[in-house]
């Protein structure tokens, strides 16, 4: 069970990388746009958190602080990427740049908590 619950921390880290990933190569091209490829980071790390926020294997601690600060940046994340893919369809345009900015810092704050707390 044990190697379980590791394979899908990998998992979880995976998709903050596949996340934050693609976010680096479009601000080194300076295109500052939202890419699909963001979004299934996005969803990987949600399904994987949520499975790791189960009491699984029985008798493990969970850190509720850490549970919910992570769950609240990645529906900032969410919002922020969902947003900007509208913007993009709508008009074309990259995202605005603080935006661009907000989701590639809240990606790296959220690994960053998963790895260090």
């Amino acid at each position: 069970m044990e190697i379980l619950r590791s394979v899908v921390v990998l998992l979880h880290i995976v998709g903050f990388a596949v996340l934050f990933g693609p976010w680096v190569v479009e601000a080194v091209a300076r295109r500052f746009q939202v890419t699909r490829v963001m979004d299934y980071g996005l969803l990987l790390s949600l399904i994987t958190g949520l499975a790791l926020a189960a009491p699984w294997p029985a008798g493990i601690e969970l850190n509720y602080p850490k549970i919910g600060i992570k769950l609240v940046i990645l529906i900032v994340i969410g919002a922020l990427l969902g947003m900007g893919s509208a913007r993009q369809k709508r008009t074309g345009e990259p995202v605005p740049r603080p935006m661009f900015v907000t989701v590639g810092v809240l990606a790296f704050v959220a690994a960053a908590l998963a790895v260090v707390w």
